[in-house]
């Protein structure tokens, strides 16, 4: 358990330990979130990526890919239409 002060500004700063633990650098953006009245926070970005890769889980298999290599395959052949060679 970390603690952290309030400045008379509102602000707060984050422990090393949670900045680490956060990948957290100077200018990155916090995520403050509520859940049954216990609020947390997390690295934007990172949670920005989650949510992407969970809206995305499994539409390559519905849309017939069967494993890696056949999308790699398909992406090549639209490279070569997008390109004309």
């Amino acid at each position: 358990m970390e603690v952290a002060r309030i400045s008379d500004k509102g602000q707060i700063t984050i422990p090393v330990s949670v900045r680490n633990k956060l990948h957290l650098k100077a200018g990155d953006k916090v995520v403050i979130v509520e859940e049954n009245g216990r609020f947390y926070f997390e690295n934007s970005a990172m949670l920005a990526f989650q949510r992407v890769e969970e809206a995305f889980a499994g539409e390559a298999a519905n849309a017939g890919f069967q494993n890696e290599e056949s999308l790699q395959d398909y992406m090549r052949e639209i490279r070569k239409e997008v390109r004309g060679y």
